[in-house]
């Protein structure tokens, strides 16, 4: 028992130097100066990085405020669409529910850029390509599938038992939704939430063929820094990008989470 605890704890440590050490690194570059090889620590340490993402003439901020947008506006559409459409595969069995399964994963199996084009096209006819509405709407096709197949899960998991015992007890359909299944559902809505956001925040190819250059968002900034090779802001831009991530975790945890523990003492 006494050699378990210690194999656990050297496991634990050495997953969070794992994790944990990568991150230091990007810290690192994101102040270091001058940092020639073969040295093992930087030279000199400065904030020009930093200096240069808060200059509005960069328009790193203005970037990032946009993917932000665009993140969250995708996140709220795709949890819309994804609620009824989860509870439909979980809960109920209807003709032909094997081959919609396989079509909401049809996204991922088809090779993105053969997707894109076609959807290009069909954007300009429709006046949407070049627009923010577009980009939204198109970073729904890499996400939905995702988000749909967790809620279906949690759907199957969860059942419809408490939903009928509110009903028999008198709620309406309303009611049922927001008191029983909503609080029931967070944890899926959670996961799903913050996978959307993700996806959504690090699409570049999609975002660059349907907003043609004129939608630029952070992720369009931060691929071009990293592939130049230029360290400090490409670690700068990175922490950024992991920031709004974990940010973003936190406020879909107050709103989706905190809201069941309150609902704990509700009774119909």
């Amino acid at each position: 028992m006494f050699k378990r605890e210690i194999y656990r704890k050297i496991l634990i440590y050495a997953l969070t130097f794992l994790f944990a050490f990568p991150l230091l690194i990007l810290i690192l570059w994101a102040f270091s100066g001058q940092w020639p090889w073969p040295n093992l620590f930087a030279e000199s340490f400065t904030l020009e990085g930093w200096k240069y993402f808060i200059d509005p003439a960069n328009g790193a901020l203005e970037s990032l405020a946009t993917s932000v947008i665009i993140g969250a506006a995708v996140t709220f559409i795709t949890l819309v669409i994804s609620i009824p459409a989860g509870k439909a595969m979980g809960l109920y069995n209807f003709p032909g529910k094997g081959a919609v399964k396989i079509l909401v994963l049809a996204p991922l199996i088809v090779p993105p850029l053969a997707v894109t084009m076609g959807i290009h096209i069909n954007f300009m006819l429709l006046g949407l390509a070049d627009k923010l509405i577009g980009v939204i709407l198109v970073h729904l096709i890499p996400t939905l599938p995702y988000s749909i197949r967790i809620m279906t899960h949690t759907f199957e998991g969860l059942g419809d038992k408490f939903e009928a015992q509110a009903r028999v007890l008198g709620a309406g359909t309303i009611q049922r939704f927001i008191h029983v299944t909503l609080p029931l559902i967070s944890p899926g809505l959670f996961s799903a939430g913050i996978l959307v956001f993700i996806i959504s925040f690090s699409q570049y190819l999609l975002t660059f063929l349907i907003g043609g250059g004129r939608i630029i968002t952070f992720t369009m900034l931060l691929f071009p820094l990293v592939n130049s090779g230029d360290r400090m802001l490409a670690a700068v831009y990175s922490l950024v990008f992991i920031v709004s991530a974990l940010i973003f975790t936190l406020l879909m945890e107050r709103v989706l989470v905190n809201p069941k523990q309150k609902t704990d003492h509700f009774y119909i």
